[in-house]
């Protein structure tokens, strides 16, 4: 039997524990008995990743950039355990948060529709796709335990000047301080691909921030978003018969029974049709927000860190 022949290679990143045993049965049944594999191969195990200093990461990365394309498999992010386990030299960070950081991509994950499996809720026939910003933020924070009697203020410096920012004032108790960036660029990136993407698989487009709260770094995702589609995507959204919206997260109890409410409206309203919705940045934590933990764009049910989504049920 001909193979398929393969112009342009993948890149393979292999992974940690089970995922490397899978991932090589899936290719010896798979796809070697009939393709010519051709790829470009990075250990990304922990033990190898420990060896080259996390560079093997970076190198896949740049890779993917390269051809375009990748797979990878499952890897181990280190904690305090880990370091004792592996022996490692440091507690190196999350392989996907730096691929994702240097591809400056949109994670979408959609559902597999399988025929002969009745979904939960029986009426809900389309996917809902949720699509997550994964650069900066958490994935690039810069963190530090602060001992009592201490200080965190924030620096500043652009064109303006220079000022600094009090964050906390630890005169009473030690505590911990978080510091977290974004940049115009890649929140326009992210907002063209989730735009893209609505228009691709036809599904409405729902984007929530905590700008109430966030007065400059959600309002600043708000504002993009907003100016992006008013001039780049509102004439093709109504041509396509979908709509991009933005809500308010509000206070908590509101909050719940607004989402069900949307959600009720959007399954008594276009049950058989394709709908989605992107929720942003929801928080770890309850009220505030999941834009600290991993910003969630999602073309469908924006959800908390929690998994709870803007519709009834994810």
């Amino acid at each position: 039997m001909l193979k398929i022949k393969m112009t342009t290679p993948i890149v393979e990143m292999d992974g940690d524990e089970m995922t490397r045993i899978i991932w090589q049965g899936i290719k010896d049944i798979l796809i070697t008995p009939f393709v010519e594999l051709k790829s470009e191969y990075y250990d990304l195990g922990l033990k190898n990743r420990n060896m080259t200093d996390d560079q093997v990461t970076v190198d896949s990365a740049n890779a993917i950039k390269k051809y375009g394309v990748g797979v990878k498999c499952a890897t181990i992010t280190p904690n305090a355990q880990r370091m004792t386990e592996y022996d490692l030299k440091k507690m190196w960070k999350s392989p996907n948060g730096t691929i994702r950081a240097i591809l400056d991509g949109t994670v979408f994950r959609a559902p597999i529709m399988v025929s002969g499996i009745t979904p939960y809720v029986p009426t809900w026939t389309s996917p809902i796709t949720i699509a997550r910003h994964a650069y900066g933020d958490i994935y690039k924070d810069v963190e530090g335990y602060v001992k009592k009697g201490g200080k965190c203020t924030m620096v500043i410096e652009d064109e303006d000047g220079k000022r600094e920012i009090e964050v906390f004032d630890y005169s009473k108790t030690g505590g911990v301080a978080l510091s977290m960036h974004n940049t115009d660029a890649s929140i326009s990136s992210f907002a063209r691909s989730c735009f893209n993407y609505a228009l691709s698989v036809k599904q409405d487009l729902w984007f929530a921030t905590k700008d109430t709260i966030s007065k400059t770094y959600d309002h600043r995702f708000k504002d993009i978003f907003n100016e992006i589609y008013q001039s780049e995507y509102e004439k093709a959204f109504k041509e396509a018969g979908i709509e991009y919206a933005h809500r308010r997260r509000g206070s908590e109890s509101r909050e719940k029974q607004r989402r069900y409410d949307m959600g009720m409206q959007k399954l008594r309203r276009r049950r058989h049709e394709r709908y989605g919705r992107n929720g942003v940045r929801f928080s770890r934590d309850d009220d505030l927000g999941t834009r600290f933990s991993r910003r969630k764009l999602r073309i469908r049910s924006g959800s908390r860190h929690r998994n709870e989504t803007l519709l009834p049920t994810s």
